[in-house]
């Protein structure tokens, strides 16, 4: 029988000659955890300060409020939910909570409905673009409390400017600082000074990036610019709305400086008309009472309505954000 004589060739291995293993450097090592760690590491400072300056007071408020904790005193013994019964069976805490609603109302929904219309009007092809968007924010850049002190002298009940202007027009001088409706007004009115300007620059980022030739398409149909603003501008900038929505919930239902500094006293009425819940925190803790426990329990109180609230936006979001598909987007435009 006649054997190959064959050889292989030069440079080729045999099939069943082992492969030499192969060692991993330590740079490639260190190349690897580099690629999986520094991510990590990159995003850490905000984590830490995050942990540092919001979750650490979150979690020693809830210790303390469940104790019974005083100003002067310092921690005293346990109570449970005491604190927590207290607080609910206390007239000003309804009151307060229904003012910060209240409030809330009346400066979210006409300053959203201003921002919107503001920053339409600054998309536009107008001169001095810049100086205008920049002029928007001014009144965000005020001190509150300057803000307060300004406003508060427009609506005195007596000498104000607001009664004065009203009183050319026939109208009897309004109470501001003696009734619920008009205080909650002149105290909104300070929150829509300062936030709209804010608001309105968000609202003009989302409406530059709307496609430019849905609007071309539009006015080849022969729709008008008011057509054109509730059937693209508005279906478009959607989930930025709810996002203004949301973040204007949670300063609105943490409103202090405003109220606060409406009168001199800065107890929110002598009936209470205008305190927030923010104030009856202040007022437990650094007031009469001094009782750092039950300001505690409020706060934890305030920060349960907050995340319901905020869960709830975040639901409305994501359903009104999927049912605006390109394809609606994309519809025409009919006049």
């Amino acid at each position: 029988m006649a054997t190959s004589t064959k050889q292989p060739r030069a440079g080729r291995r045999l099939p069943d000659s082992p492969r030499p293993p192969r060692r991993v450097g330590f740079s490639q090592t260190l190349g690897r955890w580099d690629v999986k760690v520094s991510p990590y590491l990159y995003i850490s400072p905000f984590f830490l300060l995050f942990a540092l300056t919001g979750l650490f007071p979150l979690a020693y408020t809830a210790y303390v409020s469940v104790y019974d904790w005083h100003l002067l005193g310092g921690q005293g013994e346990f109570v449970g939910f005491e604190n927590f019964a207290f607080v609910f069976q206390e007239p000003n805490f309804w009151k307060g909570l229904r003012n910060t609603f209240s409030i809330f109302l009346l400066s979210t929904i006409p300053q959203l409905m201003v921002a919107v219309v503001v920053a339409a009007l600054l998309d536009a092809n107008l001169r001095a673009r810049t100086f205008w968007r920049m002029g928007v924010l001014v009144p965000y850049v005020v001190a509150p409390v300057a803000v307060a002190l300004i406003f508060g002298k427009l609506f005195a009940d007596q000498s104000g400017l607001v009664n004065t202007v009203l009183g050319f027009a026939g109208v009897e001088p309004i109470k501001w600082h003696g009734s619920v409706l008009p205080s909650h007004a002149a105290i909104a009115s300070m929150v829509n000074f300062r936030w709209t300007g804010y608001n309105t620059l968000i609202l003009l980022a989302a409406m530059q990036a709307v496609p430019r030739d849905l609007y071309e398409a539009a006015v080849i149909d022969g729709a008008s610019r008011l057509r054109q603003f509730f059937s693209i501008t508005i279906p478009q900038i959607r989930p930025t709305i709810i996002f203004v929505v949301i973040t204007s919930t949670i300063g609105g239902l943490q409103i202090f400086d405003e109220p606060r500094m409406f009168d001199q006293l800065g107890q929110g009425g002598p009936g209470r008309q205008w305190m927030t819940v923010t104030m009856y925190i202040y007022e437990l803790g650094f007031g009469n009472q001094k009782s750092f426990g039950r300001a505690a329990a409020v706060a934890w109180v305030l920060f349960l309505i907050i995340l319901a609230v905020g869960m709830l936006n975040f639901w409305l979001t994501r359903r009104i954000a999927s049912e605006s598909t390109p394809k609606q987007a994309r519809k025409k435009v009919k006049r």
